[in-house]
């Protein structure tokens, strides 16, 4: 999950502008500059670019002593080692960005929501759910208090909550934050991408619960929708409806549906190529 200007700016914290760790001021970092190239390289697939290139901002982060600027690079960090599955750096982000929180003393704010989600997902990722859903129940309980419930951030914890639910068996619970994960993202300008990664959630999920011939029937179905998702004419053919289809074909691929796997990973290779 990517930082906006909401999450990391707090207008009403008296730590915007100094480091509470020295009297000296604080000198900080273009955050729009680093997030709008970020975004270029990860549109298309240049993962390595992308790590130079949030690596130097760190740097100039740490030298001018602009700890929120830490902060919102170690976010971007878990996420980008989460996708190169670098296990290690990921789970070093996570900590220094926690970290980072109690030092500016963040902990109740949207920003903390955001960070405990990443570092949660970071954790689920590699397979530590137990350390996943302490983090995103903290997350919870500050966006359900501080978003409008119509707030794709939102439906994006409960995607996120629902598959550490299903790694520790707890699949009733699951079911339910899938099922709000897809009635805020129904309302997000095109979240028909989340609808889709969210039923494609929902196949694993159900073949964990009742085995892969006894859930046959309702899995089929979850396939269908998210196909028809993934199809809609209206999504730009961007480098996130890329990393999307590229997300979403193993899946596709493991219940059989090889043709339409193959189809997605060709449109995204084609829009890597073409950015």
């Amino acid at each position: 999950m990517n930082l906006k200007p909401e999450d990391y700016t707090e207008p009403s914290c008296p730590l915007c502008m100094t480091d509470p760790a020295s009297d000296a001021p604080v000198k900080r970092i273009d955050l729009q500059r680093m997030t709008q190239k970020l975004d270029e390289y990860l549109g298309r697939n240049d993962y390595a670019s992308a790590l130079r290139h949030l690596n130097y901002w760190l740097s100039e982060a740490e030298l001018y002593r602009d700890a929120q600027g830490e902060l919102a690079v170690y976010n971007e960090l878990m996420g980008l080692h989460r996708k190169q599955g670098s296990k290690d750096a990921a789970f070093d982000a996570a900590s220094h960005a926690l970290s980072l929180l109690e030092r500016l003393q963040l902990e109740d704010t949207v920003t903390a929501g955001t960070t405990y989600v990443n570092a949660a997902t970071v954790y689920k990722a590699f397979d530590r759910a137990d350390k996943a859903l302490p983090l995103y129940c903290s997350a919870q309980a500050i966006y359900e208090k501080n978003l409008c419930a119509s707030d794709p951030r939102l439906g994006a914890l409960y995607n996120n909550m629902a598959l550490a639910l299903s790694a520790e068996r707890q699949f009733d619970a699951a079911d339910s934050f899938f099922r709000k994960a897809l009635q805020i993202m129904a309302q997000a300008e095109n979240g028909a991408l989340e609808q889709a990664i969210t039923y494609l959630n929902m196949a694993d999920a159900a073949v964990a619960a009742y085995g892969i011939l006894e859930s046959e029937a309702i899995t089929e179905s979850y396939l269908d929708k998210a196909q028809e998702l993934l199809k809609l004419s209206t999504l730009p053919q961007n480098g996130y409806y890329a990393f999307v289809c590229e997300k979403c074909a193993p899946t596709f691929r493991y219940f059989g549906r090889f043709a339409y796997a193959q189809e997605l990973e060709e449109k995204a290779r084609s829009i890597y190529e073409r950015s």
